[in-house]
């Protein structure tokens, strides 16, 4: 499995979720011919997720500022937002359903759009048996969300 050392220099870890303490670590880049303005709203855009992330069929704001709930696969999970710096990063953590997560996303601008990297940090015994099962399950799911992402970034009014 990748480690601290296979991360993007630039990822923000916090303490106890570098992709050396992980259970499951992946990662996914594109490039998005969008603004990072574009790219950092829609991905902020909780609300939004049921459409462009698989797997989530809902997803809401939680009672306290920088919280929200998502319920993925069946599973609902608080989360947190540890990381927000318009339109350059974002970083949330999540608990629920035996895992402990942090998702980290770097938008670089560069020519022609936005240079989209998103880490993934997870924990807990539920990630410990995917990962034994199927140990590319993360890097898949990963790559179909930056997938759905780009997607949408690309067809957002500018």
């Amino acid at each position: 499995m990748p480690g601290v050392s296979d991360s993007h220099p630039d990822i923000h870890w916090p303490s106890g979720f570098s992709p050396d303490h992980a259970h499951s670590f992946c990662q996914a880049q594109a490039v998005v011919h969008a603004p990072p303005a574009t790219a950092f709203g829609l991905l902020a855009e909780v609300g939004r997720w049921p459409d462009c992330v698989p797997g989530i069929t809902e997803a809401c704001a939680g009672v306290a500022e920088d919280t929200f709930h998502v319920r993925f696969h069946g599973h609902r999970f608080e989360v947190y937002v540890g990381e927000r710096v318009p339109p350059h990063r974002l970083g949330w953590s999540g608990v629920g359903a035996g895992v402990q997560l942090y998702q980290a996303w770097l938008l670089t601008e560069v020519g022609g759009g936005t240079h989209v990297a998103s880490e993934n940090v997870v924990r807990g015994p539920a990630a410990e048996r995917l990962h034994a099962l199927r140990p590319v399950w993360a890097q898949r799911m990963q790559a179909l969300w930056l997938a759905q992402l780009k997607r949408l970034w690309e067809n957002a009014p500018a």
